[in-house]
């Protein structure tokens, strides 16, 4: 699909865990076309967990692999690796600072934060020495904790924040020098701090939302005091909250990306998913008819910064939706490899 001389192209991240580590994948679609494995360059059964598209250039793409963070500047024909750190340590999440693309944070399992300041040509460790977990999280084995997502205050880049599964919310009061846990003591069960999530919109400064397993919670304070977001439980007691984004023309919509299944969700729960909206920074929710309830929940949600009307969500099993016009009708089809529960969509971007 080509809107004013630019052509979307999907892409989506295959990557697994524990004993199936070994199952990963990239894959790309330029909307009207096929689905492509974008693997060239990239370390064997990649495990892309992160992704992001430059704001500015939609050709250059960082991918967070188990091997550091790759860029490619053609659309995913040929990727190469960043001086990032590689061995021992997984790439989780990606973010740009929201006014300068030169800047990039990286979040790694086991809890670290990375920053780069020149497009990723060279990387340097954030300070983390005062971070610690709620006391709910540490008998989880194993101890080591991922940093799944970053975002900063558009309105105040010197306030970013970082999720941890499972472990909480960081937060940095100096765009990103150091970091400390601003979750402690706030909740009682270990599924209310296993954290999925964060996100901050410029329509509403300090106020952040972060989805967890069980819930999604807000900030008006920066983090100081949270109350729970009602959008409609899936579950008795909550819903599986996976995406969330801000739209990137509209910072007063969001998309929730949820499903029914779950470490929260009693045991034998299905886990069905669904995509939900918020026209007005979060107060209120709707759920969204896209075509069915998936079979699995639903994981991530994109949006095309050059072409906004263009939405698309894909759940945890390869089912893939996609919108021409702002989310009101959708198509639906699916990724054409083997999924499983042992491998799941991680991040899905356009450009």
């Amino acid at each position: 699909m080509t809107t004013n001389g630019h052509t979307t192209h999907v892409y989506v991240g295959l990557a697994g865990e524990g004993e199936n580590i070994a199952e990963g994948g990239l894959y790309r679609m330029a909307l009207g076309g096929e689905w492509q494995p974008a693997e060239k360059g990239l370390p064997p059964q990649p495990q892309v967990r992160a992704l992001l598209v430059h704001p500015d250039k939609p050709t250059v793409l960082y991918a967070g692999t188990q091997h550091g963070v790759y860029r490619t500047d053609d659309r995913g024909e040929h990727w190469e690796a960043l001086e990032s750190p590689r061995d021992g340590q997984d790439v989780w999440s990606l973010a740009f600072h929201p006014s300068d693309p030169d800047v990039i944070f990286a979040g790694y399992e086991p809890c670290s934060i990375y920053r780069t300041v020149d497009g990723g040509e060279t990387w340097r460790q954030m300070n983390t020495e005062r971070v610690h977990y709620p006391n709910v999280t540490t008998y989880m084995q194993p101890l080591a904790k991922r940093v799944i997502g970053i975002a900063a205050d558009p309105s105040d880049p010197s306030d970013v924040y970082a999720a941890v599964e499972v472990g909480g919310l960081l937060a940095s009061r100096d765009g990103g020098e150091s970091w400390d846990s601003i979750t402690d003591g706030l909740y009682v069960r270990n599924n209310t701090v296993d954290l999925h999530g964060v996100q901050v919109s410029s329509a509403a400064p300090g106020v952040v939302y972060i989805i967890t397993q069980v819930a999604m919670f807000r900030s008006r304070d920066r983090g100081g005091r949270w109350e729970h977001v009602r959008f409609g439980e899936m579950f008795p007691g909550g819903s599986y909250c996976r995406g969330l984004i801000v739209a990137p023309d509209d910072p007063r919509t969001m998309y929730l990306a949820a499903g029914a299944g779950g470490g929260g969700a009693p045991q034998g729960t299905q886990e069905a998913g669904a995509l939900f909206r918020s026209r007005d920074v979060g107060e209120s929710w709707e759920r969204i008819d896209i075509g069915g309830a998936p079979p699995s929940r639903m994981f991530q949600i994109a949006i095309d910064r050059v072409a906004p009307s263009n939405v698309f969500c894909c759940a945890g099993y390869g089912q893939f939706y996609a919108s021409a016009d702002g989310g009101e009708n959708w198509t639906g089809s699916e990724i054409p490899v083997e999924m499983s529960r042992s491998r799941h969509v991680y991040p899905m971007v356009s450009g």
